[in-house]
């Protein structure tokens, strides 16, 4: 791991209007997470993990705060810059898979690199890599609705990976899955880190699911009330 934190967090806040009610997701929260990491954030529902992803992949913006990643200030990005980041530094795994109902496994996992400008080519040979990584080479021709719960996450964590992105950012993505389905994905996640050496942050309300982290961050009403490293 370098010594500079890959991911900082300076005090972010993040305020929602509904209706009129401001409504307060995260509180200032401070972070930092060095290349390399797996870490875990745990919490009720509604204690801001999600929101705190979202920022941190520059999906949403905060209310005040920086936000850094890699040296760069994604609070003073441009629409364009942060466009960039999301599609060549950050891969995302969602628990509801988000796939094209249309399109194949390896098409669904190509999507990405039509939108930095890879060649027909390079698409088709580069999607075949990373299924093979997630042990989804023989199912490439098959769309979604032909696919159990734990492929189409499968090919959810190949998308995040298609563009060499070294941060993967992974919410609740086996809350849609049974046990063993659920556990196969977290065995890839983790080798991921492990064997790839890519820094993980994961969303989870499971702590059954925290065992494969290195680092357990727990959350409420928008703040860190703990955060420890597990050997």
């Amino acid at each position: 791991m370098s010594a500079e934190p890959l991911i900082q967090l300076k005090k972010v806040t993040k305020n929602y209007r509904i209706g009129d009610e401001t409504v307060r997701a995260l509180a200032g929260v401070d972070l930092e997470v060095a290349e390399g990491e797996f870490v875990a954030l745990v919490g009720p529902s509604g204690s801001g993990k999600s929101t705190m992803l979202h920022i941190i992949g520059g999906l949403d913006s905060p209310s005040s705060g920086e936000v850094i990643v890699a040296g760069r200030n994604l609070s003073q990005a441009s629409d364009n810059q942060l466009s960039s980041y999301r599609n060549r530094s950050v891969g995302f795994v969602f628990q509801t898979f988000n796939l094209l109902s249309r399109y194949t496994a390896q098409q669904n996992v190509a999507l990405p690199m039509i939108y930095i400008g890879e060649g027909d080519k390079n698409r088709k040979e580069k999607s075949l890599k990373v299924l093979k990584m997630v042990g989804l080479e023989k199912r490439a021709t098959h769309k979604p609705n032909e696919l159990s719960g734990g492929e189409r996450q499968r090919v959810a964590i190949a998308r995040a990976l298609v563009n060499d992105a070294n941060i993967i950012l992974a919410d609740e993505p086996t809350g849609n899955l049974d046990s063993k389905s659920g556990n196969e994905i977290m065995d890839i996640i983790a080798s991921l880190n492990k064997k790839e050496g890519k820094t993980i942050i994961l969303v989870t309300h499971e702590n059954e699911i925290a065992k494969y982290d290195q680092r357990k961050i727990s959350m409420i009403d928008g703040k860190i009330i703990s955060d420890a490293s597990i050997k």
